[in-house]
């Protein structure tokens, strides 16, 4: 029996059905990315899943005794106390406390210690990121058959996001997401669901397959809708041929062009396409910000120290760090708004500065979307010509009725679709984005990462999305230790040029491996693959290991297609009609064979390292 069975399901707010009539089944084991447009219906989903939204129409019905968790977007204002207090809510009720209480109690201990969360903590003085990570624990602590994650990256450091990777990626029952980070989406998921204008589409797929399939199905869509508006179009025109022809035309034929009027009607169409330009009035000077010995400190306690850059115009820098180290501060200090308390800023000439705040605090909630981008204005200025604000706003696919809603009642993605539209709005040669990414559908960040690539202007960018920094910076400046360091090109060219690991295993950088299971200080648990990594250059290579590398190749080659041949099975459609078990089965091969693969690899280059 499946896990879950979804049968033709509705649900609508206002104007049309949010989900309409979407069926599908959820096996044991899985892993699901649920993807959808802002305001598709993704959330409304798993709350439905989880039982706090009741739907208009259609069932969910769950194998028996199956626990359903669910990690939420947003944190929620009312959570408050200690948070061993906060995971024990997530417990499952039971029957007789007395013979549950100690079986609770070590669930919360061992979730505790996991995930190095102190419970004696107040869960109202913790940071963001780290009340996302309790809620996770309390998601996990009812040990579910089907874990909910509502955009689980948001708030989150680079490493703790690795973390969480590391986490789901050894959670053995089943679990579905919803996020915006690409690269989370590729390590994670095996399959994808995408809500599309009401509907479920099951693609049965991993994340790349999704993108070449989703590409050839839109495009055979409009060629089918490109048929049917011809067909229509001349159907119009035989009805209108005159009075004598409609006395003798076929009455079946009338009867099958009001059909076609009325679906024509009815087709949803496409969500439109965000529209957004950068502009610049004045181009500035070559040199826009030049850093010498800069350090930072508030009172005893130093933020950063040993900067030395300069940025040139057209430069596209990525900052990296942890929560917490000083990343919006090293940014107000290179534009000039915090004098350093040592070192030297220079600013260059010209410079027109557009600010993306991670807060948000530059939106006024009380004053509708029109006002926040237009300053009670009806026009707004762009691209050299004057444009009504409620058009503008129409290319950042917000309604002529949203254009006039105050900004508390926007969600998450609305807000930052705004903060763009309203930075937009403005000339800048400097354009510093703080956590952008946020709350962003895909297809969103993709164009906002086209628009920075192109752009010849300067761009300042924090962000933990790691595809995003890949994509559009030039060089990082990464927080390791108190100091910053710059290092050419994105993220994974970080990585490839960071200092090698310490003895202890950790990475020299800020916050590395930060709360991380199993090693307090690397994050990874060490593997004989690591620890052959780190033995002695200098020692010989036995004749077993020499045995060992030489058939390395032939057992990835032939772990590489096994890989590939199960990615076809499981691609197939027809796959998901096989019984629960075989489908729970094979899942759960793919991912040994994927550890087996990471596994030899590492292997083969610790012996490779050592006989060079």
């Amino acid at each position: 029996m499946a896990l879950v069975t979804i049968h033709d399901l509705s649900i609508r707010f206002r104007g049309p059905p949010l989900l309409d009539g979407i069926s599908c089944q959820i096996e044991r084991g899985e892993r699901i990315g649920l993807l959808g447009r802002n305001g598709a219906g993704k959330s409304t989903l798993l709350r439905i899943l989880c039982g706090e939204f009741e739907p208009d129409h259609g069932e969910v019905a769950f194998a028996p005794g199956a626990c359903v968790s669910l990690l939420p977007q947003e944190v929620p204002q009312t959570v408050r106390g200690r948070v061993v207090e906060v995971i024990a809510g997530g417990l499952p009720p039971g029957e007789d406390e007395h013979e549950t209480g100690w079986r609770n109690e070590r669930r919360v201990e061992h979730v505790l210690s996991r995930m190095e969360l102190d419970g004696s903590a107040l869960f109202e003085t913790l940071s963001s990121g780290m009340k996302r990570r309790v809620l996770l624990a309390r998601a996990l602590v009812a040990e579910p058959d089907l874990l909910l994650l509502d955009e689980p990256t948001n708030h989150l450091d680079i490493d703790a996001i690795e973390w969480l990777e590391q986490t789901l990626d050894r959670w053995n029952t089943a679990f579905m997401f919803v996020t915006h980070d690409r690269m989370f989406l590729r390590k994670l998921s095996r399959r994808i669901l995408e809500i599309d204008r009401g509907r479920l589409f099951d693609w049965s797929c991993d994340y790349d397959t999704f993108l070449k399939r989703k590409e050839a199905a839109l495009a055979a869509e409009d060629q089918q809708n490109a048929r049917f508006d011809k067909k229509l179009a001349e159907e119009e025109v035989w009805i209108r041929t005159g009075i004598q022809a409609r006395r003798t035309r076929n009455e079946g034929r009338v009867r099958a062009l009001e059909r076609m009027r009325r679906e024509r009607q009815s087709r949803q169409t496409a969500p439109g396409s965000v529209r957004m330009e950068l502009q610049q009035e004045l181009r500035s000077g070559n040199l826009v910000v030049r850093a010498e010995g800069v350090a930072f400190a508030y009172g005893e306690r130093r933020v950063f120290r040993g900067l030395s850059t300069h940025i040139l115009r057209g430069d596209k820098i990525g900052i990296i760090g942890p929560n917490g180290a000083g990343k919006t501060t090293l940014l107000r200090v290179l534009l000039g708004q915090l004098a350093p308390t040592q070192g030297h800023i220079r600013l260059g000439t010209n410079l027109q500065i557009a600010y993306f705040d991670q807060l948000r605090a530059q939106l006024r909630d009380d004053q509708t979307v029109q006002e926040n981008v237009a300053d009670g204005y009806d026009t707004v200025r762009v691209g050299g010509r004057t444009q009504h604000v409620i058009g503008y706003l129409q290319d950042f696919l917000f309604t002529p009725e949203r254009a006039r809603t105050p900004v508390r009642f926007l969600s998450g993605g609305e807000r930052n679709r705004l903060l763009l539209a309203r930075l937009l709005a403005k000339p800048a040669n400097v354009v510093v984005l703080d956590e952008p990414t946020n709350d962003l559908d895909t297809e969103t960040l993709e164009l906002l990462e086209d628009m920075l690539v192109e752009y010849d202007g300067t761009v300042l960018l924090v962000s933990h999305d790691r595809a995003f920094l890949n994509n559009v910076v030039t060089s990082t400046l990464v927080f390791e230790g108190d100091q910053v360091r710059e290092y050419a090109g994105g993220y994974d060219d970080w990585l490839r040029q960071r200092p090698p690991a310490t003895p202890g295993g950790a990475v020299a950088v800020a916050g590395a491996g930060r709360g991380m299971p199993g090693d307090t200080t690397s994050g990874k648990t060490r593997t004989s693959a690591d620890d052959a990594a780190a033995a002695p250059r200098d020692r010989r290579l036995t004749y077993k290991e020499q045995q060992e590398l030489s058939a390395l190749p032939e057992t990835i080659a032939r772990l590489e297609a096994e890989i590939a041949d199960l990615h076809q099975t499981l691609a197939a459609p027809e796959f998901y009609k096989r019984p629960g078990d075989e489908i729970a089965r094979e899942t759960v091969r793919l991912r040994q064979l994927d550890e087996q693969l990471v596994e030899a690899y590492h292997r083969w280059e610790a012996l490779e390292t050592r006989r060079s």
